[in-house]
């Protein structure tokens, strides 16, 4: 199924989602194992007048790298990594890894390390996007390992990605504008309140959005797309939180995370799982324990957890929020080197949009907006 829908695969990540155009300086950022689909994108961009550049995601090179680099080697940022983040049009970034837990061994404080480094790069990536100077998506080919990791077949995970970004469709362009059109409305409703309350199972939070912009995940920076989502305000998270699904991190799993927020800060923390991993992320930097989004997971095509954050943040019913750095479109200010999404399942849960019920089992009440 996967090489009969790589064409269209490839369309929807050139022309949907990053409107390549000729004299484009195009980023491809992928693990060797999406190279069939690199080649598909590779041949629009040149057809379309643009510039490509492959750049290769290897997990072995990147355990190297933590296992052999002295300190000061972790501080540094290169000139080049810098300068393609100044300069590129369009980074297209393919998730594939052949191994999903290569850091496992890898001294966490050493990743928190090179992050910090990093921070000034991610910035300027973020501020970027949001000036519309830097076109960018992110996706995934189904790889085995991921298959493996969410506990699929290789033809079925195929088969769960290509319809997960609708490219099983004739015209996966016009079923993704149907998308966004709903997903607008949901937006634009959610711009006029004020303050969302999340009652669930051992969940009781509340966080002040007013003021905050919230944005339309329509497939165009991620695909698949499907999540309505804003920035919080910093002091004005309140309440706990227990996340249904594992946090993973750089292949680490945190299981049963519940967090305690005071004036928009995590005062508790706790894992059933790997909770020392979680405490030292938190103390990456100040940003950390704060919260950076919160979103609505709007596709209903995507019903179960794999593992994989850019499926697992969109699986229609949930909700997530994001330690760490929030995205300047939305008008969030957090600052951190960190961003990272948990995932809450709300098909058992109910929302409060300035006091009244607006969501319940998993879906927005019908007829509020």
């Amino acid at each position: 199924m996967i090489w009969s829908a790589l064409p269209k695969f490839a369309r929807l990540l050139v022309d949907y989602c990053t409107g390549v155009r000729k004299g484009d300086e195009v980023i491809i950022r992928a693990g060797i194992g999406a190279y069939p689909l690199v080649r598909e994108v590779w041949g629009l961009i040149v057809e379309r007048g643009a510039q490509p550049y492959f750049l290769v995601d290897d997990e072995v090179l990147a355990e190297i790298y933590y296992r052999r680099a002295p300190p000061e080697l972790l501080d540094m940022v290169p000139d080049i990594v810098k300068a393609m983040t100044e300069l590129a049009d369009v980074r297209i970034s393919i998730i594939a890894p052949s191994h999903t837990k290569p850091l496992t061994s890898i001294d966490p404080a050493k990743m928190a390390r090179r992050r910090a480094a990093l921070r000034e790069v991610s910035q300027t990536f973020l501020k970027r996007a949001a000036e519309g100077a830097l076109r960018w998506v992110v996706t995934a080919y189904p790889t085995h390992a991921l298959a493996q990791e969410a506990g699929m077949s290789p033809l079925e995970y195929e088969e769960f990605v290509i319809r997960a970004v609708k490219a099983h469709l004739d015209d996966p362009v016009k079923a993704w504008e149907e998308q966004a059109a709903w997903q607008e409305k949901i937006k634009d409703f959610l711009n006029k309140v004020s303050e969302l309350r999340f009652v669930a199972e051992d969940t009781d939070i509340t966080v002040r959005v007013e003021g905050r912009k919230w944005v339309n995940d329509d497939g165009k920076n991620n695909m698949p797309g499907g999540e309505v989502f804003t920035g919080p305000h910093e002091d004005g998270v309140d309440g706990y939180i227990t996340f249904t699904y594992p946090a993973v991190w750089g292949g680490r799993e945190v299981e049963g995370v519940k967090l305690v927020f005071r004036n928009g800060k995590v005062v508790e923390a706790h894992a059933v799982r790997g909770e020392d991993f979680l405490l030292k992320m938190l103390d990456t930097d100040e940003g950390a324990r704060r919260l950076g989004e919160v979103a609505f997971g709007l596709n209903y095509d995507i019903s179960r957890y794999t593992k994989e954050i850019l499926f697992d943040e969109k699986i229609g019913g949930t909700i997530h929020m994001a330690l760490g750095a929030a995205y300047p479109e939305t008008g969030g200010k957090n600052v951190s080197a960190i961003h990272w999404d948990m995932v809450k399942d709300m098909r058992k849960g109910r929302v409060y949009a300035d006091g009244d019920l607006i969501y319940e089992n998993g879906r927005f009440i019908e007829g509020i907006f």
